[in-house]
């Protein structure tokens, strides 16, 4: 069965005359084959740019992405204000610690920071799993 077609006639510059031409030298490839599938790419697209076909759905998968980093930097933060709330309620009547207590507290302190640039060094983590890594908890 032979499909039905219909005859167009349209002007083209002669740069993209030429290009036209070039791209129909080819013995399996006619002008009508070449402006149909041109025609037909341009009519899907809907007037996309190139751009937003390629990385359109890569930059909306960044963009979930960094939906969930921002929402799990919200919980952390929350999680730090509660227990940095609880912490003063619970030690709010303790006396002023003295020059000794300072420097055990500051001792601790500074092994802390250590631990945390050992994690955070060595790719573990103390909630578990991070992207498929395993962590300790």
């Amino acid at each position: 069965m032979k499909h039905h077609r219909i005859r167009h006639q349209f002007l083209l510059e002669p740069a993209l005359s030429e290009k036209l031409e070039t791209l129909s030298r080819n013995p399996s490839t006619t002008k009508s084959a070449i402006v149909a599938k041109a025609v037909e790419a341009f009519i899907e697209r809907r007037g996309e740019n190139e751009l937003d076909q390629r990385y359109g759905k890569r930059l909306d998968r960044l963009s979930r992405d960094l939906g969930h980093v921002g929402r799990d930097v919200e919980m952390v933060l929350e999680s730090l204000a509660l227990f940095i709330r609880f912490s003063i309620t619970l030690h709010a009547h303790t006396p002023v610690p003295d020059r000794a207590t300072q420097a055990v507290a500051q001792e601790r302190f500074d092994k802390f920071i250590e631990q945390v640039g050992r994690q955070i060094a060595s790719g573990k983590r103390s909630l578990g799993n991070d992207n498929g890594r395993g962590g300790e908890g």
